[in-house]
């Protein structure tokens, strides 16, 4: 692409399509902008548009946007992913010539997009290869020009930030030595210039506005780059820092205090950084950080008793109190907290303020109840001041545990009291009341589980019957809504503690609020109904089975339909996971319901299909249709055909569409559909009519669709062989392996589908390619070995060895080369066969191998006769040995394909997964089968085998003769 004018245009207004709401207009400028990314001269083509002042801003933050995005995804492809580089040489140099400059003189959105580009580049070349960046940045200090030194700090915050979560490496250490050389002396300076200057504009509220905003981000590359550990300059300059933390949090500047109560002002921001930097050195450099913790405890006692309960301080309350909470977890400042007068006047003062339910909190439940439920049960509170709140009050307990509860035992009966005057008016007493039970019960806390541990102290049992269970009594369900959601957040917190005989009878009680019109009392009805069906009992049987759940399932089917129908609701992940897992449950008892069920799921896919928002919706959306499908056809499998045609239409509109998101589950439903067809009924011609376009190219870039496009390939390999033949499909297909062969991340996949194709293809004219696919492989062998392509490549093998036979995979490897065989076992079989795992790859190299070594004239013959104790050996020890986990030298690929179900972008259904098929099914027990065939080879060569087998060590002697008692074999 040239940089010309005409391309400006152009670019400009195909970004501009990609902000319509159309989604007619949208994704076909989309993919026209995915296809040109990779062409020459794109990236810097957007960067000239973006220094366009002349260019709309709309066009100009798209393309920075578009440019952030080109980045991510394709400067670091070649060393992610073993793939093509797709960023020019020229086009590198000349976009980290241009983008700090452009950078620090954009406007502030653009600089956003700009900064991370800025760091997702610097994740892989700085410093090594972009060294002169530190020197560009800290140059720039000098300018005195506050606009500037601000894109500069946001860019070190961009950039050193993921300071905070790497594992420790020599590589990380090096780069934050060369960081912290050229920067914390910098750093350390403008903070003291930046300080001056705070102290010379007093009063003046524009430039203070932009000096805090400085010592925001100074504040917060300090994290950054002490985050690892302390640093030598630091901890020699800790008083200089701390000092000015101090002055920070204690001064007063009205001027900067703003009359928002939603959102933080810099102020707010400011002081909030300091108490998370203060946080991580209580934490981590407890030692160092010791004489000045006094003065700092005071310093955010004093600021969180005058900080008021608007929205806007409670990012700066909850890490102020997460800094309590840390100081009171240490033995060694006990006496901070000991006296009965200072516990009472925390318990009063900042705690119990911060976690009564707020007007703020109240009309986040009513009008954003999405973001309500995020904060609240799904663990990404943190943020807010009653989780901080609940966390200090854990850590009071480590310490004061009678004494804590023994204040808050006198706070619950007052709001208690408080509530018992006037339910009507007085219910936020209450709500506070359980919110205060729940952070002194809770000890221990699982995901899976949710609280597994609690005090002593505090009756959980009695509260429970007493107080949560008459809320969830009340006939009217949207009476209290807080209350209601209070009540079933209780019983699914203490779900494992309250025991299944009070969470069995509560049942009825949360199915009821499934009728609740608000969004989140209906949600957490869905949710613990999910968690209640996921426990289990000590004999690991489910405590809710389907003989428990069938009276109930008319309701809970019927009450969850409903429930999604709700504004606010139509996406709810929480109910659509409940209806999967109330099926799932109910098994075949849930198959009256279908006819109901399925029209409802089929809708809301044709629905969502059309602009997919919720990846986690969408997921439990395509597992329930997965079961469903799985459920119904284990009854009848006929009923395939009825499930094809009503989700087909759906099915074909997602694909003309190429709606990424839902690719992959089409794929795993089609390959569900075909699986159950296998061996009872031939495949229709409209999957016939798809085959074709599964071969396309353009489909196979998308890391997302591999896995189960492959699953898919050989699902019609599997059935219409003869068809792919006929339509001379064979070599597309090999196209396939030979790309998935390629990669270090796909090559399974390409084994996968070779292996299909082995079995289940016609012989004849694949053997017409084998010596083309055997001699890729050992190209692939000998130019990029991984100790995963090596695992499958010997699996293979013997494969071939136990399927077309073992002469036959001899001769083959011979006419690659001559001898070849010989290296084979001596470089792969006899260094690497025990690296294979699983039971089925097991199998099918232990039958492979017997195979060679008894029905192979060659391998008893020279030169191949001296490895025939040797691969006798290594079958013994698959028999006898765990699996060798030790990696080939030079492997340091991580293969995250080892993690089940993972790949980039693509989501495994758990009810769409095919089971694994033997492909040597008549061979039962393998030890069994070894000495089987040793002994009838034994019989025509008598004497040699016997010889051979004196070879082994004489453990692997005794094991062959521990299997020779057992299967009644005698060797002669």
């Amino acid at each position: 692409m040239e940089i010309n004018e005409n391309n400006f245009e152009r670019l400009g207004n195909y970004l501009q399509q990609t902000l319509n709401p159309d989604p007619e207009v949208r994704r076909p400028a989309e993919r026209f902008i995915e296809s040109i990314e990779v062409s020459q001269n794109y990236p810097l083509l957007c960067l000239h548009l973006i220094d366009r002042p002349q260019v709309d801003m709309t066009i100009r933050v798209a393309a920075a946007i578009a440019f952030k995005n080109f980045v991510k995804r394709n400067w670091g492809f070649h060393l992610d992913n073993d793939g093509p580089n797709k960023v020019s040489e020229s086009d590198r140099s000349g976009i980290k010539s241009l983008i700090v400059p452009m950078m620090l003189k954009s406007p502030a959105a653009i600089q956003k997009q700009l900064s991370d580009a800025v760091s997702i580049i610097g994740k892989y070349d700085f410093p090594t290869k972009w060294p002169e960046l530190m020197d560009e940045m800290i140059e720039k200090f000098a300018t005195g020009d506050f606009h500037i030194i601000n894109g500069v700090l946001q860019t070190a915050h961009s950039l050193f930030k993921r300071y905070r979560y790497e594992f420790k490496s020599q590589e990380l250490w090096e780069e934050i030595k060369y960081v912290l050389d050229k920067m914390a002396k910098p750093l350390t300076e403008l903070l003291q210039a930046t300080l001056g200057l705070a102290e010379a504009h007093a009063g003046n509220k524009e430039a203070l506005l932009v000096i805090y905003n400085s010592l925001v981000l100074v504040c917060k590359v300090f994290f950054s780059l002490n985050a690892q550990d302390l640093p030598e300059f630091f901890e020699d300059n800790m008083e200089t820092w701390m000092k000015a933390f101090h002055g920070l949090l204690t001064v007063d500047v009205p001027c900067l205090k703003t009359d928002d109560d939603e959102d933080a002002g810099v102020l707010e921001h400011l002081r909030s950084q300091i108490c998370e930097n203060l946080c991580m050195y209580a934490l981590k450099y407890d030692e160092e950080f010791g004489p000045y913790m006094p003065q700092f405890v005071t310093a955010v006692w004093e600021l969180l008793v005058n900080t008021r309960i608007h929205t806007k301080y409670d990012s700066l309350v909850s890490n102020a109190l997460r800094f309590l909470s840390t100081v009171a977890e240490r033995s060694h400042y006990r006496h901070l907290f000991e006296d009965p007068n200072v516990l009472a006047s925390i318990c009063e003062k900042v705690i119990i303020p911060n976690m009564d339910f707020r007007v703020s909190d109240e009309e986040l439940f009513e009008d954003n109840p999405e973001e309500y439920i995020r904060r609240d049960i799904e663990g990404s509170d943190v943020e807010t001041r009653r989780r901080a709140a609940c966390d200090l009050v854990k850590s009071l307990l480590q310490k004061f545990e009678a004494k804590i509860v023994e204040i808050f035992g006198q706070y619950l009966q007052v709001l208690l009291a408080k509530y018992a005057e006037n339910t009507t008016n007085n219910w936020k007493a209450k709500d506070t009341a359980i919110y205060l039970v729940t952070s002194m019960a809770s000890k221990g806390q699982t995901q899976k589980h949710g609280v597994t541990q609690t005090s002593e102290l505090v009756p959980l049992p009695q509260f429970t019957q007493q107080q949560i269970i008459p809320e969830l009594e009340r006939a009217d369900v949207n009476q209290l809504p807080v209350l209601k959601a209070d009540a079933l957040k209780f019983i699914m917190t203490f779900r494992t503690i309250l025991g299944p005989q009070i969470i069995v009878a509560t049942m009825p009680l949360v199915a009821k609020h499934l009728g609740a019109t608000s969004v989140v009392v209906h949600t957490y009805a869905a949710c613990t109904i999910d968690k209640i069906l996921t426990m289990r009992g000590p004999d690991k049987q489910p405590i809710v089975t389907k003989e428990i759940l069938s009276p109930l399932s008319a309701e809970l089917i019927a009450g969850l339909f409903a429930a999604i129908t709700v504004q606010g609701s139509n996406e709810n992940e929480y109910i659509m996971k409940c209806i999967m897992r109330v099926l799932n449950t109910l098994q075949e008892a849930s198959l009256p319901f279908m006819i109901v069920v399925l029209p409802r799921l089929t809708d809301i896919l044709s629905t969502v299909a059309k602009n997919p928002s919720k990846p986690h919706f969408n997921h439990y959306l395509f597992e329930t249709l997965s079961l469903s499908v799985k459920l119904v056809c284990k009854a009848d499998p006929n009923a395939v055909s009825s499930f094809e045609e009503a989700l087909f239409p759906v099915f074909q509109g997602i694909l003309q569409q190429d709606v990424l998101e839902f690719m992959p589950y089409v794929f795993q439903m089609l390959s569900l559909f075909l699986e159950i067809r296998e061996g009872k009924s031939n495949i229709p011609d409209t999957y016939l009519a798809l085959f074709p376009c599964l071969l396309t190219p353009a489909l196979w870039e998308r890391p997302g669709n591999v896995t189960p496009l492959i699953r898919l390939l050989c699902a019609f390999v599997r059935q219409a062989s003869t068809q792919i033949s006929t339509d001379d499909k064979l070599n597309g297909v090999l196209g396939v392996f030979q790309k998935m062969i390629a990669s270090k991340n796909n090559d399974h996949e390409g084994f996968y589908l070779l292996q299909n194709l082995l079995l289940y293809y016609p012989p004849e004219e694949l053997g017409r390619s084998m010596r083309q696919i055997f001699s890729l492989l050992f190209q692939r062998l000998s130019s990029s070995k991984t100790t995963k392509f090596v695992r499958s490549f010997i699996v293979f093998l013997c494969l071939y060895s136990a399927r077309v036979g073992p002469q036959a995979l001899i001769q083959m490897i011979e006419s690659i080369q001559a001898q070849m065989f010989g290296m084979v076992i001596e470089r792969v079989f006899i260094p690497d066969i025990n690296k294979v795992s699983g039971e089925l790859e097991q199998k099918i190299v232990s039958v492979g191998i017997t195979k060679l070594l008894c029905e192979c004239p060659e391998m008893l013959a020279e030169p191949y006769v001296m490895y025939w104790p040797k691969l006798l050996q290594t079958v013994v020890q698959i028999f006898e040995l765990p699996p060798d986990e030790s990696a080939i030298d030079g492997d340091n690929f991580i293969e995250i394909e080892d993690v089940p179900g993972y790949q980039a972008a693509y989501s495994q259904l758990n009810f769409a997964q095919s089971k694994p098929v033997d492909p040597l099914q008549d061979v039962g027990n393998v030890r069994q089968y070894l000495v089987q065939n040793i002994g009838n080879l034994a019989q025509t060569n008598a004497g040699k085998v016997g010889t051979l087998i004196a070879a082994l060590p004489a453990d692997h002697q005794e094991a062959l003769q521990k299997y020779c008692a057992q299967s009644g074999v005698q060797i002669a």
